[in-house]
């Protein structure tokens, strides 16, 4: 078997909107409203620390003690909350250190750009190349390459990436690239609500409203992850819908509180 053209291309695709996405809506603010680059930065740092390092530890920790997947209502409101609660968190902190030194809602787009860009990047764009380098391996016949001199889990892990390649649709790698235009737009609206939070005094109910908002976004995708819901096609539609409830909410809190700044 070989992987199809389409699904290479896909995901080139992918790995360029996910690389490419976040550089361009920087250089945008930058151009339009001489944002810094530190505050992206620092939400590149902030998500590399609270979701990958935190978020994932208490995840494993959790999972070990509690077979959540098998109360799947359980599972998504533990998943949805957690996330929501380590990264509006991580704005939260992110925030208050900027305060001492940025102000203006360039701050807050900046630090979403990198909060959401960074997550593009290493959950897709480099997930994307490495299938690119197996699907080219695949192709050439020589997966020999990869697995030569590997033996025992690790070989069976990656003859299961390898096979997943193959079976794979070719839509499956698209809807992965476009899954990160919402998703960093998410981040970006997200980081606008929590700068608000912050930077406005009498505020902090923002806080817990970008949990929940949060939370909810993600609740489509944690259904399809304990089987409530299969059609992937209709949960990027909820996600879509979601992400632009959310980003219309955070244009109304921009408009109401800019002037109080």
């Amino acid at each position: 078997m070989q992987v199809s053209v389409f699904s290479i291309v896909f995901m080139a695709v992918s790995a360029i909107i996910s690389i490419g996405l976040p550089v361009g809506f920087f250089i945008f603010i930058y151009k339009k409203y001489n944002a810094k680059f530190l505050p992206m930065i620092i939400g590149a740092i902030a998500f590399t620390i609270f979701v990958l390092v935190l978020e994932t530890s208490v995840h494993t920790i959790v999972f070990k003690m509690y077979p959540l997947r098998e109360k799947p209502f359980v599972y998504i409101l533990y998943g949805t909350l957690l996330a929501g609660i380590f990264e509006e968190t991580a704005r939260l902190i992110s925030f208050k250190i900027l305060k001492k030194k940025y102000t203006g809602i360039e701050t807050g787009l900046s630090y979403g750009i990198g909060h959401g860009g960074i997550e593009a990047v290493l959950i897709v764009g480099v997930s994307m190349i490495t299938t690119i380098i197996f699907s080219i391996l695949i192709n050439t016949g020589n997966t020999e390459a990869i697995t030569g001199k590997l033996q025992g889990e690790t070989l069976i892990q990656i003859e299961t990436q390898i096979n997943a390649i193959l079976i794979t649709p070719p839509y499956m790698f698209l809807i992965s690239g476009v899954e990160r235009i919402f998703a960093i737009i998410l981040q970006i609206s997200l980081s606008v609500i929590m700068f608000y939070s912050v930077f406005c005094k009498g505020k902090i109910w923002l806080f817990p409203s970008a949990i929940l908002l949060h939370a909810i976004v993600d609740i489509p995708a944690a259904a399809m992850q304990v089987n409530i819901i299969q059609n992937i096609l209709f949960v990027e539609c909820l996600i879509a819908v979601l992400c632009a409830i959310v980003t219309i909410i955070a244009f109304f809190v921009h408009k109401k509180l800019k002037d109080k700044l």
